[in-house]
Parts: structure tokens; C-alpha cells; sequence
């Protein structure tokens, strides 16, 4: 019954090679962090404060241009965005051996904030080919092709750039989103349903009017859960620094990726389905503990499985509550807000987590990351509250006026 659930997604025409294509495009995105590290600290000569230097640039602008890519996809379709995107960062790519570390770090920044939109794009496409009874289906997919483009990316750069070289690898990612950008806009997947499009034009629909204080809420958890990624990735490896087990490093985030392939098929194959913050709670709760199971590798791996099982569930219930809460003449803006989120809880759980592991044990990194995982989920349990009771007080009708 539940393998049935994805078969049926490949029937669906253009989808298959629209989610083959963003995921070839995804794999250098999810590796750029790691060749540039490599680069710099290699062939340019710095250290890696610089390369970090570097990445966080990068990751600024992808947060910063998410929503705007987003809204011009929804305003001028998928094409225009995809060949500004492929040329950009085809050009980016290509010239970065040839860059000095200084206009690399300034380049960094207009280059993140124009790099391809591929989870938006994916999310998209998703939401306008697949009927809604199947798109949970759909999502978790989405995030299993994801976990495997983080699990093959940086494994195939890291061995073409230590066997050959980074400069290499940096031609060969350039050429990659060149080439991967062209297939993109030449098979120009829909954005928007059939009923969508035949829809008449309307005029865009002010902020106020969908950005809501649950649609809020829905980002906030999504802030959350990428947080407790990063941070309980930190702590793994410092566990292993600590214990000496720095050689199973590999070893465990391939379990811990592989865990949440899994969670994901599982989700998407249920029959029935969790909400966002219910997922976020369990991911939260199973966090908690592993701090208790840093002392040995195997133990820590062991550990780890089920809070891992749950981070794809998250994020495709993230993607799900997203897809329904927002019209769809806006609904690029809010899939680029939603990879905003994400980014940014990342770049906050590195520097949080990694304060606490400069100070205590490798333990109080996983407590770190599940305490700041659970305030992020009180303030959307919270906001969504706050918008039924809203909710709540419109639907009540006046009362009659009493006879005097």
C-alpha cells in the first residue's frame, strides 16, 4: 500500500524528470559549502575562520534572496528565474579559482542570493502537479531526494577535489549549473494547477492578507527544526573528537542521513499523517536524550535513530502546511520564506550549540539543540493559538438586538 503511494507520484507526467533535474541541481548547492572550504583553506591559502567567513556570506544572501526569487517566479514565471539563476551562478563557479580571496568574499554574497531556487522550485511543482490527497506523499519524497543529495554532494566533490584538484571541482560545479539550469527552462515544469492557471487574473494580494500569524507560526517551527539539525550534527562530532572516535565520523552522518531517508518514506507511506508541530515535539523529545550516549560511537549512532527518523517528516509537514496555508499567486514568495527559515535557524544553531560545546561536554549539545528546538516550537504553538482563538471570535455571531 505505501510503496503504491510513490509509484503512483512517477505516473504523473513531467514529474519524474522535473525532481530528477532539481536534484542533480541540488547536489553542488548542498556541496558548495564544503569545496569552497576546501579551496580556500587549500588553495588559497587561509584558514578556516576565512573559509567560514566565506560560507556565512553565502549563506546570507540565499537567505536574502529566497523570497525575492520567489516572487519573481510567481510574477513572471519559472523561465526568466532559472536563466538569470544558471547563468549567475554558471559564471560564479567558473571564475572562482581564478578569484583572490577578497573578491571572493565579496562575490560570495550576490552569489548566494541568486543561486537556484531548487527546494522552492521542487515544492512548487509538487503543489501544482500532485492531487492534495497525495502530496504528503509527494513531500516526503522531496525531502528523501534531499537527504540523498546531502549524502552524495559532498562525498563526490571532497574525492574529485583531493584526488584532482578544488579548482576542478569548481569548473565542473560551474558547468553543472550552466548545463542543469538549460534543462530546467527548457522542460519549464507548472507552478500552478490547471485550475490555477485558468483562473482569472487577480491582483496580488497584500501581506497582511496571507502572512498570517499561523503561517508564521509554520516558519518559526521550520526555524526550529533546522536548528536542531545543525546543532546536534555539532554535537555528534564533538562526541566523537571527545571519545576518540573521530575516524566513524563519515560513518555516523551517513547513519544519521540514511535514518532520515527512512523516517521519510515511512511518513509519506502512512496513512495517516502528523501535524508540523506534533513532528516537531517528537523531534525535540528524542533529541533530548542522546546527550546521555556520547561516550562510544556505536552507542551514539545507536541513539540517534530516532531522532533523525524524524527530521524529514518535519520539514515535509513543513512544506505540506505551507502549500495549503497561502494562494497561489504568492506562493513562490512563501516557499522562498520557508527556505529563508530554514537557513537561518541553521546559521543560528551553529554559533548557539557551538558556544555550549566550547564550554561543557559534548552532551549538553544535544540538550542545547533540543532546549532551542522547544522554544521554537512554543512560539508557534503559541502564534497558532492565537490566530484559532482569532479564528474562534469572528465565527461568533452578533447577538440580536434585545427589545427595550
Amino acid at each position: 500500500m505505501g510503496l503504491r503511494q510513490y509509484l503512483q507520484l512517477f505516473r504523473i507526467r513531467t514529474l519524474p524528470t522535473a525532481l530528477l533535474i532539481l536534484q542533480l541541481t541540488r547536489m553542488p548547492i548542498v556541496a558548495s559549502s564544503v569545496v569552497l572550504t576546501l579551496h580556500v583553506v587549500s588553495e588559497l591559502e587561509r584558514g578556516y575562520g576565512a573559509a567560514g567567513l566565506v560560507g556565512t556570506t553565502t549563506l546570507i544572501g540565499t537567505a536574502l534572496g529566497a523570497p525575492t526569487l520567489g516572487r519573481m517566479i510567481d510574477r513572471y514565471g519559472l523561465r526568466p528565474v532559472a536563466a538569470l539563476c544558471g547563468v549567475v551562478s554558471c559564471v560564479y563557479w567558473l571564475a572562482t579559482p581564478h578569484l583572490s580571496y577578497e573578491v571572493l568574499l565579496v562575490a560570495a554574497l550576490p552569489a548566494g542570493a541568486l543561486v537556484m531556487p531548487a527546494g522552492a522550485i521542487s515544492r512548487q511543482v509538487i503543489t501544482a502537479l500532485v492531487p492534495v490527497e497525495r502530496r504528503r506523499a509527494a513531500f516526503s519524497l522531496d525531502q528523501v531526494l534531499l537527504e540523498l543529495a546531502y549524502m552524495s554532494g559532498p562525498v563526490l566533490v571532497i574525492f574529485v577535489s583531493t584526488q584532482y584538484s578544488t579548482s576542478l571541482t569548481l569548473t565542473g560545479m560551474g558547468v553543472a549549473h550552466g548545463v542543469l539550469a538549460l534543462a530546467l527552462w527548457c522542460l519549464n515544469p507548472p507552478i500552478r494547477s490547471p485550475e490555477e492557471s485558468a483562473a482569472p487574473a487577480a491582483p496580488r494580494p497584500a501581506l497582511r492578507t496571507w502572512v498570517s500569524a499561523r503561517f508564521v507560526a509554520t516558519l518559526v517551527v521550520a526555524l526550529g527544526a533546522a536548528f536542531i539539525l545543525m546543532g546536534t550534527e555539532l554535537s555528534a562530532i564533538a562526541a566523537l573528537r571527545a571519545s576518540g572516535d573521530v575516524e566513524w565520523t563519515g560513518v555516523l552522518l551517513a547513519g544519521m542521513g540514511a535514518s532520515s531517508l527512512l523516517g521519510g518514506l515511512v511518513y509519506g507511506a502512512a496513512r495517516r499523517g502528523l501535524s508540523q508541530l506534533t513532528l516537531m515535539l517528537l523531534l525535540t523529545a528524542f533529541t533530548l536524550p542522546v546527550g546521555l550516549a556520547t561516550e562510544t560511537w556505536w552507542v551514539l549512532a545507536l541513539a540517534s535513530v530516532p531522532m533523525n527518523f524524524m527530521c524529514a517528516p518535519t520539514l515535509a509537514a513543513t512544506a505540506e502546511a505551507v502549500s495549503r496555508s497561502v494562494p497561489h499567486t504568492v506562493r513562490g514568495m512563501a516557499m522562498g520564506l520557508q527556505d529563508s527559515a530554514t537557513r537561518l535557524g541553521l546559521g543560528l544553531g551553529s554559533p548557539v550549540v557551538g558556544f555550549v560545546l566550547d564550554r561543557a561536554a559534548p552532551g549538553w549539545g544535544f540538550v542545547a539543540s533540543a532546549m532551542g528546538g522547544l522554544c521554537f516550537a512554543a512560539v508557534g504553538a503559541t502564534l497558532s493559538a492565537r490566530q484559532r482563538q482569532r479564528h474562534r471570535r469572528t465565527e461568533v455571531p452578533a447577538s440580536p438586538p434585545q427589545p427595550v
